[in-house]
């Protein structure tokens, strides 16, 4: 395996650790353990868990980016682009259930960490926030594009924290179409309190 190949596996390895266990009960030797390299090659890579952690969120932002971006470069209307945002909780519904959000999980662990990537953590909310508030501007709503934005990211993060809560309730895609059903009313410029 290459060294870049190598590099973007461990990072792969550590995204997913780091999902399930949490940032702190994420060790080398596990992330190593599921690449299947040396620790010596591992430390070639990597000297710290920091350094682990920033390629992790990089991942994560450059992922999400691509995917916001690709809902707008296909054409799709801001109304379907922020609809298959909300439907991001049903398609990642049974890791949701069992492990949270992604994104919410590793702020707070972070954030209760007092730990320095608490802040790189939140340029994923931070990059989830602007594509909103373009996406509510493009659809006439430039007064609330902001509160708009913050709404929908505060009910589908209120959202993921209870499927996982309650894993075996249909609260989850009641949640989805209730957020679908007031997308569709703010879109038709109807004044939404948030």
């Amino acid at each position: 395996m290459k060294a870049s190949e190598t590099r973007q596996s461990i990072v792969a390895a550590a995204d997913k650790l780091i999902y399930e266990r949490g940032f702190e009960f994420t060790s080398f030797a596990d992330i190593a353990q599921v690449v299947g390299i040396s620790r010596g090659n591992f430390y070639y890579h990597f000297k710290t868990k920091d350094e682990i952690l920033d390629a992790v969120i990089e991942r994560r932002i450059r992922d999400r980016s691509e995917m916001l971006d690709g809902w707008v470069e296909t054409g799709q209307s801001p109304k379907q682009c922020v609809a298959n945002f909300i439907r991001i909780l049903l398609m990642n519904n049974q890791k949701i259930r069992e492990y949270g959000c992604p994104i919410g999980t590793l702020f707070s662990e972070l954030a209760k960490l007092s730990h320095q990537g608490a802040s790189g953590a939140r340029d994923l909310y931070d990059l989830f926030r602007i594509w909103l508030v373009r996406r509510f501007k493009e659809m006439g709503r430039s007064e609330d594009a902001d509160a708009l934005a913050m709404h929908i990211l505060a009910r589908s993060q209120g959202a993921a924290s209870l499927a996982n809560a309650y894993p075996d309730e249909p609260f989850l895609e009641q949640e989805v179409q209730q957020m679908l059903a007031w997308l569709d009313a703010v879109a038709d410029g109807a004044t939404i309190k948030t």
